[in-house]
């Protein structure tokens, strides 16, 4: 305002590989810089860090232009008004841009600044149309909708939904979980169960899962699920994980299992600060090219992961190559199909996906099926070894509490399905940084590099924590994570709840930075804040027995009521959360004399069997006083009988009769 001069904003992220492109072109080009620093006041953004002010101008270009992407390049006036956007801009145009635009605000700057004036208007009229409302009321078959919605775009052959580019979008996986045990339509409810089950089986064998290491890139370019965008999100390993938990708690099929497990363990030893506990967000697409030309490009996109057939042939030897190279569809001429591949950038190399069955290199091999399992198992050890003496790819090692509450949800999962001590462990660790270092007691903070950066967190972070402290109770019974996450929901509905409208706004009211608040009302490659918050106020309700925190979670709902009744594809975490809403409050409540074992044999069937809506309750010999009254149950009659752990059954206020044996226990669970 002082200098009178309109800003440029580029917005992206550390792993975006146009964002860097761009950087490269244009902002480290002498004349270009001096053009942009002599007439604009220049900022770059993480979107990230900041998700709030990336949702308010991301909404500005996709309303101009019909799509999206970063780098995301915006030209605002002094107020924070854009006057004109776009995402990615090569130099020529970039240059030609300055200087046109500099040369209007000069002669006519009033002009461009009511045009951001009459954008701003015109967003805020936007972002304000009703999506439903406190009194709005669902319809009742809008998760069938949904799951409807999701079998007219199903690729029956490929799995996923719609067309190329693929996007995994885990939240789709739970809402059709969600109607494959809660939906009354059994032929809606199976189609829903197989189309999860296809879509990540198709996903666990193709090249858009790290076949040596575990964990997923970003997204697939084919519909394949082959050719990936190498990029690995922090985000997408925390819902994968759990979809893929869901998948094995429904199939008991070991592929599942083996692909959460590939996940977790890839985060735990490459994605993770040993020193805090927390989680890094993200590993570039990008990386060295190994051995490449002095005079050719220094990276390129999955040099770190593509193979060519001479190297594994030299990793492997000659003769052993060849049974790894038929179950992976490893070809001399490279696997990556043309159409998936325009820019030739794969040729003569190797994305490895599972082409074949174990049992058919087991035949074609005249080896038994342990055999080619075995040989495998050492022959990705020997290419993990070699492929770590390659350039790793960038690593962004900025903790962010969101994701990261995310993550902790799917290592206490898995420590709860597959009884894993090390699961165990680092949700623990994560929960208590989480718990303690992002939240002072008044603020939860939103990342942490070197320290905690001072931007305070947004409704995700709150949401996504909250979701983290519940499911780190269910593992160890631990009370105090209950009363955390009760702080936390009351901070959050302070600052972000919408007391006409109903549901959560993304940033708190009154921040000059923000020309104008919204709610998310899609769940992308990260669920709303919304959504995760409906299933967060549903769980302490049936923890803690409170109407008020049932009926706050019913108007998230409701506060969607329109999208949901009419297109609820578009929020799937969202219709899953609301759908188990409308079941009530459920749950388990296992006394056993053992505060410590607590159960152990119920635990092991509860979690195996995977009831959506059923908060998971431990309560040993002590379980009354303060933890009786936060729980909202009469411990003192609920006791274990006989010696024995006495698993209660509860919908509502009304318990099935308790029982010591688990057989019984499971078909009590069936019945809710």
């Amino acid at each position: 305002k002082d200098e009178n001069k309109p800003i440029f904003l580029s917005v992206g992220y550390s792993t975006c590989h146009w964002c860097h492109v761009m950087e490269r072109e244009s902002f480290e080009n002498d004349e270009v810089a001096k053009l942009l620093n002599d007439n604009f006041v220049a900022i770059k953004l993480d979107r990230e860090e900041r998700p709030d002010v990336d949702s308010v101008y991301m909404t500005y270009i996709q309303a101009t232009s019909g799509q999206g992407g970063w780098p995301m390049s915006v030209f605002m006036t002094p107020d924070l008004k854009p006057f004109v956007g776009a995402t990615y801009l090569p130099i020529d145009r970039f240059s030609f841009a300055l200087k046109d635009i500099s040369e209007k605000w000069n002669s006519m700057g009033d002009k461009l600044e009511e045009e951001g004036e009459r954008i701003v208007t015109a967003l805020r009229q936007l972002v304000a149309q009703p999506r439903g409302g406190l009194a709005e009321t669902l319809d009742k078959d809008f998760l069938t909708l949904g799951c409807k919605t999701a079998s007219d775009i199903f690729d029956d052959e490929h799995g996923g939904f719609g067309n190329a580019p693929k996007f995994p979008r885990p939240c789709v996986f739970e809402m059709l979980f969600a109607m494959w045990k809660m939906g009354e339509d059994e032929s809606v409810a199976s189609d829903a169960r197989d189309m999860a089950l296809f879509t990540l089986e198709k996903m666990a064998k193709g090249g858009v899962n790290d076949q040596l290491r575990g964990g997923f890139h970003r997204y697939s370019v084919d519909r394949y699920w082959h050719v990936p965008h190498f990029e690995k999100m922090l985000y997408d390993q925390s819902q994968l994980a759990i979809a893929f938990l869901q998948a094995f708690q429904v199939t008991k099929d070991t592929l599942f299992e083996s692909s959460a497990r590939g996940i977790l363990d890839y985060v735990a030893s490459d994605m993770k600060d040993e020193a805090t506990g927390g989680f890094y967000s993200a590993e570039d697409a990008d990386s060295e090219v190994p051995f490449g030309a002095a005079e050719g490009p220094t990276k390129a996109e999955g040099a770190y992961y593509v193979w060519t057939s001479f190297e594994l042939k030299l990793v492997l030897g000659e003769q052993n190559a060849g049974m790894f190279c038929e179950y992976y569809g490893v070809s001399q001429e490279g696997n990556a199909p043309a159409a998936s591949d325009p820019q030739g950038e794969f040729e003569g190399k190797n994305i490895l996906k599972v082409s074949k069955s174990l049992s058919e290199v087991a035949e074609s091999e005249g080896k038994t099926i342990e055999e080619v399992e075995a040989y495998l198992s050492a022959a990705k050890q020997k290419l993990l070894e070699q492929r770590g003496k390659r350039p790793k790819p960038h690593l962004d090692d900025k903790i962010v509490t969101s994701w990261n509450g995310l993550m902790t949800s799917a290592f206490a999962r898995a420590a709860n399905i597959l009884e894993d001590e090390a699961y165990y462990d680092v949700a623990s660790k994560t929960a208590k940084f989480l718990s303690e270092t992002m939240w002072n007691g008044e603020v939860l903070f939103r990342n942490y590099r070197e320290g905690i950066s001072g931007i305070e967190g947004f409704a995700e972070d709150y949401a996504a924590t909250i979701c983290a402290l519940l499911d780190v109770y269910e593992m160890d019974g631990d009370c105090e994570w209950i009363r955390k996450a009760l702080k936390l929901q009351d901070v959050m509905d302070s600052k972000f709840w919408d007391k006409e409208g109903g549901g959560y706004f993304s940033t708190k009211e009154g921040d000059e930075s923000i020309v104008f608040r919204k709610k998310e009302d899609y769940d992308g490659s990260e669920p709303s804040p919304t959504g995760v918050a409906c299933a967060n106020l549903l769980r302490l309700a049936s923890l803690t027995g409170r109407d008020d925190l049932l009926e706050k979670s019913k108007q998230c709902a409701s506060a969607f009521a329109t999208i949901l009744n009419k297109t609820p594809f578009a929020m799937p975490k969202l219709a899953a959360s609301a759908f188990c809403a409308q079941s009530g409050l459920r749950r388990v409540v296992v006394a056993s004399d053992s505060s410590a074992a607590a159960g152990k044999e119920f635990a092991r069937a509860f979690f195996a069997l995977g009831v959506p809506n059923v908060a998971f309750v431990r309560v040993g010999p002590a379980g009354s006083g303060a933890d009786s009254e936060l729980l909202g149950i009469e411990t003192k009659d609920m006791v274990a009988r006989d010696g024995k752990a006495t698993a209660y059954v509860c919908k509502g206020t009304t318990c099935m009769d308790p029982v010591t044996d688990v057989d019984a226990f499971v078909e009590q669970l069936k019945k809710l």
